[in-house]
């Protein structure tokens, strides 16, 4: 998401100085390739780029072909074949070992849901969504539908463009809505038409519950990611602008009403660590019943052991529910020890919790590194 909006903030910048643009969007992968499906890249005509599409040995060549896709004012779908082993033919050095589909769109900046204005929609607000992209594999140089229907779950926003009446796609988009995972699908065997329908999930917001020194480092480096940052704290000497200059949200709060500022949802992070036992029972009584998907509580199992303890005696029991998404001692254990250390340690278990990692070692994992895309040709 936070290359998304970096995208969009690079294209409002153009747009002040009537520069022309286009967007980059890997929209297949055949084999591993550094981006999947669904990583953009914005490009000016003067060459400046936002995002990325590989780890740097495709956007070169990208670029030239941007800028002619601007010139002409027609999408175009370019492919790169990194399975052959003599990278010197491309005039890049690759390094991965795939075939990478990637459709490169000019912007109209006077079409009202051109593929950016799409983008914009989609990150208005905490939702959802599935992004439909269409393109074709046989006529490359040809007129491509491209990034043009945005399903809200509520209903859809198209560019306007003649899309055409395609048997299967209502059922695939639900498809993703249900499974909450991308799909490829190229509608007919005889037919080069494919869709890449995207499941973009809302945005991350984590709510830090505490604004001491060593909340600072977690949420300057949850800011990094892209994530949203809200900031609750009873202490007004502590919550302030000038230590969270970055953060969304920063609210003065006494225990019993934090939960007001909290997103009840499955893409909301909470982390316990205002240092005052009382103040985070409080909060954590009140997150209970809530739907978040991860509360960390700092300090020493011991620690959590008397909160639960204490809320027992309350009458209010831990759920097995409750159980799998309370982690505490926050954070994966790379033995951390300075705050940053700290902050980085339960980002990346926030990271894995919300993404369905595991937080091992790469090296151990057999198989690829990313999930597959999902493709299938209609009908089979």
């Amino acid at each position: 998401m936070k290359e998304i909006k970096e995208i969009i903030k690079a294209f409002d910048q153009a747009q002040t100085v009537g520069e022309q643009t286009a967007l980059a969007t890997v929209v297949k992968v055949e084999g591993s390739s550094y981006r999947r499906p669904g990583a953009r890249m914005l490009v000016t005509a003067s060459g400046m780029l936002t995002g990325a599409i590989s780890g740097g040995c495709l956007e070169g060549d990208a670029l030239k072909k941007a800028q002619l896709v601007m010139f002409k004012k027609q999408a175009m779908v370019v492919t790169y074949d990194t399975t052959d082993d003599d990278d010197a033919k491309f005039g890049v050095g690759l390094g991965c070992n795939g075939i990478i589909h990637i459709l490169i769109e000019p912007i109209d900046p006077e079409a009202e849901n051109h593929p950016v204005n799409l983008l914009k929609k989609l990150t208005a607000n905490r939702n959802d969504h599935v992004l439909v992209t269409f393109f074709d594999l046989e006529n490359k140089r040809e007129q491509q539908l491209g990034t043009c229907i945005l399903d809200t779950g509520h209903g859809r926003i198209t560019d306007g463009s003649s899309i055409p009446s395609i048997d299967g796609l209502a059922e695939d988009i639900r498809t993703v809505w249900a499974d909450q995972q991308s799909l490829i699908v190229q509608y007919s065997a005889e037919q080069p038409l494919h869709a890449f329908i995207e499941w973009v999930p809302a945005h991350l917001s984590l709510v830090i519950v505490g604004a001491g020194n060593d909340a600072i480092p977690l949420a300057r480096l949850a800011e990094v990611l892209g994530w949203e940052v809200c900031v609750l704290d009873g202490r007004a000497t502590q919550a302030t602008k000038s230590r969270f200059p970055r953060a969304d949200q920063i609210h003065v709060v006494p225990a019993e009403e934090a939960h007001f500022h909290i997103s009840r949802d499955k893409r909301t992070a909470v982390v316990l660590m205002t240092h005052n036992f009382n103040y985070d029972l409080r909060v954590m009584a009140s997150l209970l019943p809530m739907e978040i998907a991860y509360l960390g509580v700092l300090g020493p199992k011991k620690k959590l052991q008397k909160m639960v303890e204490n809320l027992a005696n309350e009458g209010i029991e831990i759920s097995d529910t409750d159980k799998h998404r309370i982690y505490g001692p926050a954070g994966l254990n790379i033995h951390a020890e300075a705050p940053e250390e700290i902050a980085l340690s339960i980002v990346s278990e926030i990271k894995a919790v919300l993404s369905g990692g595991d937080g091992s070692f790469l090296k151990d994992k057999e198989g690829p590194i990313h999930q597959q895309d999902r493709h299938r040709v209609f009908g089979r």
